[in-house]
């Protein structure tokens, strides 16, 4: 089960507060928090949208850009014995392990 909601163009992660009984949501790609709660779904996606809105008129008021950049680098640390497993199986497709960990992490997004 994907717990993605897309509000408006932005994806939001969906979780269940059991604490307040509850669904929460969050935006992920944003410079700052915009979380929002409801009881059902229908109402987090009005509260998505409300929440989204606040957002933006405080960055646009503010003068600050509401959205992440993202360059495509990362850096991942791994053991020693991964990273060499990761790099034999990169090799016996052929492939550099950056081709093959970007083919794993695409595989894995479009799975969730």
């Amino acid at each position: 089960m994907k717990n993605i909601i897309e509000i408006d163009g932005h994806k939001a992660i969906v979780s269940f507060d059991p604490e307040i009984g509850m669904l929460r949501g969050e935006f992920v790609g944003l410079t700052g928090g915009a979380d929002f709660y409801a009881r059902d779904v229908d109402r987090l996606y009005q509260e998505g949208k409300t929440s989204l809105n606040v957002f933006l008129e405080m960055c646009k008021e503010k003068g600050l850009a509401p959205f992440r950049e993202f360059s495509g680098r990362f850096n991942i640390r791994l053991p020693p014995k991964m990273h060499e497993a990761a790099v034999v199986a990169a090799a016996s497709e052929n492939k550099s392990l950056n081709e093959w960990v970007t083919e794993a992490i695409e595989a894995a997004a479009e799975a969730s």
